[in-house]
């Protein structure tokens, strides 16, 4: 799929870009490559492959589900100029 001047100014306006005049051509040089690798990727036939959730085949090392700090709460509570029922107080600000 190519891409022109015009779609390059379409879309420019559209994300609110500030694009050149100099820069217009390249940037429709570039956008224009993007897709035709896009166009080529979907070229291929992958009828029978499963998709992956990650290219490497690899498993994510996770640590230990378990309490490591004790409750602090009535200490830093303590600190807090207004408290309820064991939570802060906060001034409104929506009203």
């Amino acid at each position: 799929m190519a891409i022109n001047r015009s779609d390059v100014e379409k879309i420019a306006h559209l994300a609110r870009l500030n694009i050149t005049e100099a820069s217009i051509a390249p940037t429709t040089d570039r956008l224009s490559n993007v897709l035709a690798m896009v166009d080529q990727l979907q070229a291929v036939d992958t009828t029978g492959i499963e998709p992956l959730a990650h290219p490497l085949d690899t498993v994510q090392r996770l640590r230990a589900d378990v309490v490591t700090e004790i409750n602090q709460r009535e200490l830093l509570l303590q600190n807090a100029p207004a408290t309820q029922d064991g939570l802060f107080l906060v001034p409104k600000v929506i009203e």
